[in-house]
């Protein structure tokens, strides 16, 4: 079994977090565990849901409450699965990816989640303007650049810590919910129709127009199994600190297990209240077409004979498209470190998916009009479906790798119904793309030859690539896991002379070829007589998120590498310690500097041009007026 982080044995047997080990009786310890299912949980109930609920509630009444409930429990069966991978490995599901196929196939893997994501993220920049011209009456354009405010304030509430965060985003849940049980209560479903909609069936469209419910029902499961909250959720998972034995981790299973269930079947009722609400108003009265959100804002005050009940609806739109937005930032930040060992900004990573997310929305409002939105919105969601495939088949193939999951590795009764959720979403999606593309090609005459020479390629590609990763962990061997996993890059053997004007120095490192200069620099101010404090920061997503609580996988490795440093130096007969600090580097390193009151800190400068600092951002400048003693900078030269 190969369980990552520090192979020293004393650290299985202590407890990471205090939040976890302190605790006294199950109800406490249960409570320590519960939180990252709950920030899974609020990308199950963004815009992209509510149009396929709307669509297929209007269009169908109750039948397809029974895809809901099935993708709630596919839902419920993969994030557990991904959970189970973060917790046993210390991966999450990109860096698992990354260790196993080749950079060509890892590329378009990535390319696949960013898509995936900027899918996810359209339905949230739609919906939150949707929300803003139903009570504001603000233009669906400028609502649409407003959404880009967002990033300030997602930033801003990562600085308070993952409680007060998760807080946040339960008291929304909490409004959601709320809002739709009033008006449940104003719509009054029948029950009866309601138990008969767990029935499955594909029902043909009321109007004698055709069958559109596959296409709904395949963009329920897309807006409901999200690709990008499975790479979440398996890193979100390392996040609580436990003690890395055998009944340590089992535990930590269980628990996150029944976090999942809890915050899942809440997205669930909710989901369910939505599809209900959209049957028991248009469907009953005739309104089979209604699938945009306005529409059917616009249509309950007379349908339901209450003016509360559409303002109801627009605050928890816009509830629903900003609890939902940190979802895709996390998500799009741990893709990225994890496919491609890449590091940017967070404001920086977060403003790119926005971007990519709006462009879409500008040209659907400008060139086709705002009519079109609702299709749009559906339209994500079944390319959030038809990108699922690409990240549960690997999921399911690292989770059944007893080499990789040694004891944790999933039964084969699991293994079965993974794969049977797999089968199914990939079959649909199969069948529906084939159609399309049918369809596209017959109804373009003397032009097919366009989808050719376009879409047939890229869909044959696609498929390709699926069935490698499919097979490929079957016929050859998965590579062991990598000595580091940061995008620092490697480490290297220490030599330097000494020299000693100072007692007790700070000396920031980040695991880079410009190490040795700075460490040099510093044991030639204060020699074998003073006494040395290296200094990181760990800047994963979850560091950020979480702070010192964090028990990723960097932060084990970063352990590891200091450790390193330390045993070196202290062979050299240097008095030695580290201090590792969490989030930005430019809040964290003046505090552990501040706390230790060295003589002087030495810190390594990489000579960034302005470019790479609006990307990579920049530390020196901000350290050195928080600190109250010299600063000597070791300019890098390569």
């Amino acid at each position: 079994m190969k369980i990552t982080g520090d192979k020293n044995p004393s650290l299985s047997e202590v407890n990471a977090s205090v939040d976890i080990s302190a605790k006294k009786g199950i109800w406490k310890k249960i409570l320590a565990f519960m939180g990252p299912a709950y920030l899974i949980s609020v990308g199950y109930m963004d815009p992209g849901n509510w149009a396929t609920d709307i669509a297929g509630g209007s269009g169908f009444g109750y039948k397809l409450i029974w895809v809901l409930l099935m993708s709630n429990l596919m839902a419920l069966l993969l994030q557990s699965m991904s959970s189970r991978l973060g917790l046993v490995t210390g991966r999450d599901l990109a860096q698992a990816s990354r260790e196993t196929y080749s950079k060509t196939v890892n590329l378009f893997l990535y390319i696949l989640a960013e898509i995936a994501i900027a899918a996810c993220d359209l339905a949230e920049v739609l919906g939150m303007a949707i929300g803003l011209k139903l009570l504001f009456g603000l233009p669906m354009v400028f609502g649409v650049c407003i959404t880009v405010l967002d990033t300030l304030l997602l930033l801003f509430l990562i600085n308070y810590g993952i409680r007060k965060l998760e807080a946040f985003i339960i008291s929304l849940i909490a409004m959601i919910g709320i809002s739709f049980l009033i008006e449940m209560f104003f719509a009054k479903p029948a029950f009866g129709d309601i138990m008969q909609g767990f029935i499955p069936s594909l029902p043909d469209n009321p109007n004698g127009s055709g069958s559109t419910a596959l296409y709904i029902a395949i963009g329920i499961i897309g807006a409901t199994v999200m690709p990008h909250n499975l790479y979440l959720h398996s890193s979100l998972v390392q996040t609580r600190k436990f003690a890395r034995t055998h009944f340590g981790i089992s535990r930590a299973i269980k628990l996150n297990i029944l976090d999942s269930v809890i915050a899942l079947n809440l997205a669930f009722l909710v989901n369910c209240a939505i599809l209900i609400l959209a049957a028991a108003t248009f469907f009953k009265n005739g309104m089979f077409e209604v699938a945009d959100i306005s529409d059917a804002h616009k249509f309950l005050a007379p349908l339901l004979g209450n003016r509360l009940a559409p303002i109801l609806f627009a605050i928890a739109l816009i509830v629903a498209g900003q609890s939902s937005t940190i979802t895709g930032t996390l998500a799009g930040q741990i893709v990225m470190e994890g496919y491609l060992n890449l590091r940017i900004q967070p404001w920086l990573r977060r403003m790119i998916t926005r971007i990519i997310a709006i462009i879409p929305a500008l040209i659907t409002i400008l060139f086709i009009g705002e009519q079109a939105i609702g299709s749009l919105l559906i339209l994500s969601q079944v390319v959030l479906s038809l990108q699922l495939g690409f990240a549960i088949i690997p999921l399911i193939h690292f989770v059944s790798d007893k080499e990789r999951m040694g004891k944790f590795v999933i039964r084969l009764p699991v293994k079965i119904l993974a794969w049977i959720c797999a089968i199914i979403i990939v079959g649909l999606n199969a069948k529906m793309l084939i159609d399309q593309i049918g369809d596209w090609v017959a109804n373009a005459g003397n032009h097919s030859w366009i989808y050719f020479v376009t879409i047939i390629p890229i869909a044959s590609m696609a498929g390709m690539l699926l069935l490698y990763i499919t097979f490929r962990p079957l016929l050859l061997k998965t590579k062991t896991f990598m000595a580091s996993n940061t995008p620092h890059g490697i480490i290297r053997k220490l030599e330097f002379p000494e020299n000693s004007p100072f007692n007790r120095i700070a000396i920031t490192i980040d695991f880079s070829y410009a190490d040795s200069k700075t460490i040099s620099a510093a044991t030639k101010q204060g020699g074998k007589d003073a006494e040395y404090l290296l200094i990181h920061v760990v800047e994963t997503a979850g560091a950020i998120l979480m702070g010192q609580e964090i028990n990723d996988l960097e932060t084990l490795s970063d352990k590891q590498q200091l450790q390193s440093y330390l045993y070196d130096l202290k062979q050299m007969g240097y008095k030695v310690d580290y201090a590792l600090g969490f989030g930005n580097p430019k809040k964290a390193i003046p505090i552990l500097v501040n706390d230790y009151n060295p003589d002087i800190l030495v810190m390594g400068a990489h000579g960034h041009n302005l470019f790479k600092d609006i990307i990579f951002g920049t530390t020196v400048n901000t350290v050195r007026h928080r600190v109250k003693i010299p600063v000597l900078i070791i300019k890098d030269t390569k």
